[in-house]
């Protein structure tokens, strides 16, 4: 089984489609600024889960927000777990430099 993610910046998603298919098996929403992007949501199709479609998302938007040079807000629970398993993620992550206190 061949995983194509591609980037749907008009969604605001990445999207992966299976085999060549024309139709989504998952998606991944995220909210992006010019230095963060937050991922927010995945979903993938019932017939397509624990096929590694949506390892394949987090694989790919991760690779290319490293590409781009912006930190990561891991807000989805697939997300922020999946990063947790796989360490050389890790970097990516944004940390807040904020100072403030109450």
């Amino acid at each position: 089984m061949a995983v194509e993610v591609s980037d749907a910046p008009g969604a605001k998603r990445y999207e992966a489609r299976v085999d060549g298919k024309a139709e989504v098996a998952g998606v991944a929403q995220y909210i992006r600024t010019k230095e963060l992007v937050a991922f927010v949501h995945t979903e993938v199709s019932l017939e397509y889960e624990g096929r590694g479609v949506g390892a394949a998302l987090v694989r790919t938007s991760l690779d290319e927000a490293r590409a781009a040079n912006l930190r990561v807000l891991a807000t989805c629970p697939f997300y922020s777990g999946w990063i947790a398993r796989h360490p050389e993620y890790q970097d990516l992550l944004y940390q807040s430099r904020s100072r403030v206190s109450d």
